[in-house]
């Protein structure tokens, strides 16, 4: 199994439509990217709202992942998504290495023709991934109602 972390707003939304996708077999919601250890919801100074993906590699890729996570949210807008501003909600791929690195260049390179402005996806280092609190996994299947902002975009 292999992992990706991105971040493209409020983690609820990221989860929720990538749980669906062919090879993904885990999702967890937690915060990365920021100044402090052990980060909450109440105090993640820094950290994006986060999804680690881990996924089958014998049944998708890294580069099917990445299109898809352009495809559900707007890599165009700094520290923002829908309704929810603020440096937790940026457009990030935390890379573990260099190999993902250069995907993750490729992918913002590949999928900039879907939008007019240009894309503010930042590549950070992944240097530790906290999950989030149990109420915040999962949580749009527990609350089928709840807030989202993320949707798939025609292609």
């Amino acid at each position: 199994m292999n992992e990706l972390i991105i971040a493209g707003g409020c983690f609820w939304g990221v989860e929720e439509l990538f749980r669906t996708q062919p090879g993904v077999v885990d999702t967890e919601v937690g915060y990365t990217g920021g100044q402090n250890t052990n980060p909450t919801y109440e105090n993640h100074p820094g950290h994006a709202e986060a999804l680690k993906i881990t996924y089958d590699p014998a049944e998708t890729s890294e580069a099917e992942l990445f299109d898809y996570f352009f495809q559900i949210h707007d890599p165009t807008t700094m520290n923002r998504q829908g309704n929810d501003v603020g440096s937790s909600y940026r457009s990030a791929i935390f890379y573990k290495d260099d190999a993902q690195k250069a995907e993750a260049e490729a992918a913002i390179k590949r999928n900039q023709v879907y939008w007019e402005a240009p894309a503010v996806t930042q590549l950070e280092p992944l240097m530790s991934f906290w999950p989030a609190e149990d109420y915040h996994q999962d949580y749009l299947q527990k609350n089928p109602g709840g807030y989202t902002c993320h949707f798939e975009r025609a292609r």
